[in-house]
């Protein structure tokens, strides 16, 4: 029997089904609509086989330059058990296709390679080595039904995520002698507490601190505006957690949480936290503040070479990796997009109008499809 594809219009239906697939909070309703107030659309779906729920996807799309009409994007999804996830993907992608006339389906699962977990200080070698090899098992029904891998990449596919379901003390002994220490010196500091932020002048301080660290670290932030969207939109999904001395927030961590995956969004912290090493605090407090909710997995979203990735490695003693970007071409002017427009799916993770200033300023985008057009006139 062939699958159907039908919308879901229902937050609490949609939310319910992300939760039992073990879906990841950037499935989550709330999530899209915090990104429909910013250039996007969100659009939820269900994939059937008769009555059967295989499969979920909440996709979001992004307008283009004419002809490209848009891109459409799976973060984080879709939720399907793994001997499903191609069937669903070839039914996913006709629909889009009819429904919406994307240039591309560009989706980044929360599915692990083959060769995931690794041991740290092998990670490197072992990834490199991982993707030298083709695709196979479920990974070659992806390629079977038309995806293959991009290397433009909005989530990072190199992460860490701690397992919560031992108790408390394993988790501990997980880390780091140092980390450990760390952790302890933070816990026995003076007129020190950590917990949920609920005040907005507490939500000040912390986005003070984002900008402060974005400064520190090279990276770009959103507007103030944005994260409180990330509180209002998400609920009780959305959890901002803290290190306060006194009266002064001095480190935060901001999850987003499903039933089964905390995922860090940001995270910072001030002059003052690091001299007391109240980062590390925070971090196993929030490790420990969603285990307490049933969570069971915590996602320190994306390692690289920087020194905040050197800080969340202290953590475990392994690494992991998901499966990345992968694309389906659904127009003749997806290749025109690849090479063009490469900077939308940077713009994923940055958080800038990057498409917006190519769109202003077309010329490189338009050469390219005209390139494209006379090669398919040839």
């Amino acid at each position: 029997m062939s699958l159907s594809v039908e919308p879901c219009l229902d937050p609490t239906a949609w939310d319910a089904e992300v939760n039992s697939a073990g879906g990841h909070p950037l499935q989550l309703w709330g999530w899209g609509e915090l990104k429909a107030r910013y250039d996007w659309t969100a659009h939820r779906y269900f994939v059937r086989d008769g009555a059967e729920i295989v499969g979920s996807a909440q996709v979001l799309l992004r307008r283009l330059p004419t002809p490209l009409k848009n891109l459409a994007y799976v973060p984080r999804g879709p939720q399907a058990a793994e001997g499903d996830r191609a069937r669903v993907l070839a039914a996913l992608s006709a629909h889009v296709k009819a429904e919406h006339g994307s240039v591309a389906l560009s989706i980044e699962p929360d599915w692990a390679e083959p060769f995931s977990p690794m041991p740290k200080k092998d990670a490197g070698q072992l990834t490199e080595s991982g993707l030298s090899v083709g695709p196979t098992g479920w990974l070659k029904g992806l390629a079977d039904v038309g995806f293959a891998r991009s290397n433009n990449t909005g989530l990072i596919p190199s992460t860490l995520i701690v397992d919560l379901t031992p108790d408390e003390d394993e988790l501990m002994k997980g880390l780091g002698s140092s980390t450990r220490q760390n952790v302890r010196k933070s816990f026995r500091a003076e007129n020190v507490r950590f917990g949920l932020v609920t005040e907005q002048a507490d939500l000040d301080q912390i986005l003070a601190i984002n900008r402060e660290t974005a400064r520190r670290a090279d990276f770009a932030v959103h507007s103030d505006d944005y994260h409180a969207a990330i509180r209002d939109l998400l609920g009780d999904r959305s959890q901002l957690l803290a290190a306060w001395e006194g009266q002064e927030v001095v480190a935060f961590v901001w999850l987003v949480v499903s039933d089964t995956t905390a995922f860090e969004l940001y995270g910072g912290v001030n002059q003052r936290g690091m001299k007391l090493r109240l980062n590390y605090g925070l971090k196993f407090h929030a490790m420990t503040h969603v285990k307490a909710q049933g969570v069971h997995r915590y996602d320190f979203n994306g390692l690289l070479n920087d020194g905040i990735s050197d800080f969340k490695r202290q953590f475990a003693k392994h690494e992991d990796r998901l499966i990345g970007t992968w694309d389906k071409p659904l127009s003749p002017f997806y290749p025109a997009f690849a090479k063009a427009l490469p900077m939308v799916r940077r713009g994923l993770k940055k958080g800038v109008p990057a498409l917006k200033s190519a769109a202003a300023n077309p010329k490189g985008t338009m050469q390219a499809l005209r390139s494209a057009r006379a090669a398919r006139r040839a």
